[in-house]
């Protein structure tokens, strides 16, 4: 589509609808320790890795999540994934085509990226070896190390990818790779702010839908 020759997607959020599952199994581990988390303490903790938001989290409520139920948070996404986790909506159309200009950059574990991609059925549209998180570079977003990273392996031009991102980190991260940044807010967690918040941080466009983000590209 269009003059890009290499498309690189967020995964949570963006290619399949699991924030608000990553909200509630935060909430849920927190609460075992009498520590409510309100919703805009996890709404700004999108795009992060979760070493930063068990940070975030302490710094806004002054209480550390203890090592040891650290892992109860990704027993209880796990659980809430294979019960209710979808694709975000139209992206499978959107993906139809050539997986080979197509990869997954994603702050989140690369066990959580396969599983999600798995139980949703969006790993049939990318290739093996084309999922790359932030444990594989030095900084996680919003600096530009795993966008690099991710063309780079993928041997594309910075200039010549487009990424799609829905939290605000994702898009300065790849505007600081010298990458075209789209922003989509289709997901159920996207608030009313949000599409405003995307273009502050450097979107080039906002998508609501896949469908526009597909009449925009086909139209370029």
């Amino acid at each position: 589509m269009g003059k890009f020759e290499l498309f690189i997607f967020d995964c949570d959020g963006v290619l399949v609808d699991s924030e608000p599952i990553s909200a509630a199994a935060h909430k849920a581990a927190y609460a075992e320790h009498g520590v409510e988390l309100r919703d805009e303490v996890m709404a700004r903790c999108v795009g992060m890795k979760q070493k930063d938001i068990i940070a975030l989290i302490a710094k806004e409520t002054g209480f550390e999540l203890p090592d040891h139920s650290i892992p109860n948070i990704w027993r209880e996404v796990q659980r809430l994934m294979h019960e209710t986790l979808q694709p975000t909506k139209g992206i499978i159309d959107f993906l139809g085509g050539d997986p080979h200009h197509r990869c997954v950059a994603s702050s989140s574990a690369l066990e959580r990226i396969v599983l999600s991609l798995h139980i949703t059925g969006v790993d049939a549209h990318f290739k093996a070896g084309r999922m790359f998180n932030s444990a594989m570079v030095k900084h996680g977003k919003p600096a530009p190390d795993l966008f690099l990273h991710a063309a780079a392996q993928c041997s594309a031009q910075p200039s010549a990818c487009a990424v799609f991102e829905d939290s605000v980190y994702g898009v300065q991260g790849a505007v600081a790779a010298g990458m075209t940044a789209y922003g989509y807010v289709g997901g159920s967690h996207c608030g009313p702010h949000q599409a405003a918040k995307l273009k502050q941080a450097g979107a080039s466009e906002v998508f609501s839908s896949w469908a526009e983000a597909k009449a925009h590209l086909q139209g370029r």
